[in-house]
Formats: structure tokens, C-alpha cells, sequence
């Protein structure tokens, strides 16, 4: 029986900000850690989200992938789906959302999942183009992003929420990507205007946290030299 108190993350946000882009996990060995899941695919290709076991990709260009299994990524979550139903809202502002789902979760210092299904009013997502070795500093990988917009769209959000003592290991507070439900937008959520729709949520007691060991780069690197907490903020925000 799978566990549904553990969050899996390979690799660490903190390891972007200096370019450390190499695929260091397969999508295949990720969802042998969970059903539901985001993350980035080396050279920062897209966005990703698993749902129900399918890992899709919103690549640079703005189509719709689906994954298969040799596809590699330097960092992602996942973890297998067990979500309780939190509330319903009915257009209700991104600020308000976070607000009502942090009273409600109760659960500032630890790691957890929310998952929106609804409708979205003026929703902006975006993804980075693929680049390749030697990999530019994550603050300017970003600066290539695309972004997308919908005026109203229906689907799916998964956001983790990461407790802020470990902010750079991941990015404190919430961490959003989303996929529409006919499977055409998607993405790392930038903003949006309301949603109405219903609200689960599902808490971990535990962080799985796996390093890439065997990826040389990352292993001789010197993170004090890096301005990690404010460019893993600029980039994720």
C-alpha cells in the first residue's frame, strides 16, 4: 500500500539558481513515488504535472505533451493522490484562496497539497523554451520564458505548499502548475483572477528528500556563493 504521508522531491529549487539544469531522475523512477506531481525537465523544458499517474508537459511553445518514461528532470515533486475535500468557492480571488486555505489547513509548518478543480477567470501561466549545456544561471533561464493566457478556462490546479524553514530547498509558500481539462493550457500558474470550483487538500508528516548524487556538477558546486532565497522567489513567483 503506498504511503500518502510523504511528499517525494528529487533535487532542490537551490540547485537551478546557479544553472545546475542536468536531468537527474527519469519520470519513470518519479512516479514510482507518486500519482500527482510537478517539476521542470532538464535545460528547464516546460512545466510539468502529473495527474492520475499521466505525467503532461506545457512546453516553451505552449503545446500539451505527454511524457514518457525516459524523459529526465533536475527537480520535481510527486506523491500518491489521497486528498480530503477542504471547501467549495465560488469566485474567490488568488490572495483571498490562500488566505482561507491556510486558516482551514492549519498546517503552516509542514509540507501540503491542495487541488483546485474549477473554473479560472483571466488565469496567466508560463514555461521556459528547453536550453542545452553549459546552462545560463536560472534568473536568466527565466527571463525566456513564455507565458499564456486564458480569459476562462476549466481544470485542474496542484500546488504545494512548502513551510517557510525550508525556503530554497523549495520555494516557501506555494508552488502552483495546472492543466485544463481538455488538455490544451497549462502550466506554472503566474496569476489568476477568481476560481469557483472545490478545494481538497492532504497533509505530509514526512519529506523524502532525494539529492542527484551521481551528477558531478552538483556535487563539487559552492552554494554559498549564490543569492539562492531571492532568485528561487523572482523565478518561481
Amino acid at each position: 500500500m503506498s504511503n500518502t504521508n510523504i511528499l517525494y522531491q528529487h533535487g532542490t529549487l537551490a540547485l537551478l539558481v546557479p544553472g545546475l539544469l542536468d536531468g537527474t531522475l527519469t519520470m519513470n523512477e518519479l512516479l514510482q513515488h507518486g500519482d500527482t506531481g510537478i517539476g521542470t525537465g532538464e535545460g528547464l523544458d516546460g512545466e510539468l504535472i502529473i495527474l492520475n499517474g499521466t505525467p503532461y508537459q506545457l512546453d516553451g511553445d505552449g503545446k500539451i505533451n505527454i511524457l514518457n518514461d525516459e524523459f529526465t528532470m533536475p527537480f520535481a515533486n510527486s506523491h500518491f493522490a489521497d486528498y480530503a475535500e477542504m471547501m467549495e468557492v465560488e469566485d474567490i480571488n488568488r490572495d483571498d484562496l490562500q488566505s482561507q486555505i491556510k486558516e482551514a489547513a492549519n498546517s503552516t509548518n509542514t509540507f501540503f497539497s491542495i487541488k483546485i478543480t474549477g473554473t479560472f477567470k483571466n488565469i496567466t501561466t508560463r514555461a521556459v523554451r528547453k536550453s542545452s549545456a553549459p546552462y545560463d544561471s536560472l534568473s536568466k533561464t527565466a527571463e525566456k520564458q513564455n507565458t499564456f493566457s486564458k480569459d476562462s478556462v476549466t481544470g485542474t490546479l496542484i500546488s504545494y505548499h512548502s513551510p517557510s524553514l525550508f525556503d530554497g530547498a523549495a520555494v516557501g509558500g506555494f508552488h502552483s502548475h495546472f492543466l485544463s481539462d481538455d488538455r490544451s493550457f497549462g502550466g506554472h500558474i503566474l496569476s489568476f483572477d477568481s476560481v469557483t470550483g472545490s478545494v481538497s487538500f492532504q497533509q505530509f508528516d514526512t519529506l523524502e528528500q532525494h539529492l542527484p548524487t551521481a551528477n558531478k556538477e552538483y556535487m563539487n558546486h559552492d552554494f554559498s556563493k549564490d543569492n539562492i532565497i531571492d532568485d528561487v522567489h523572482n523565478a518561481e513567483g
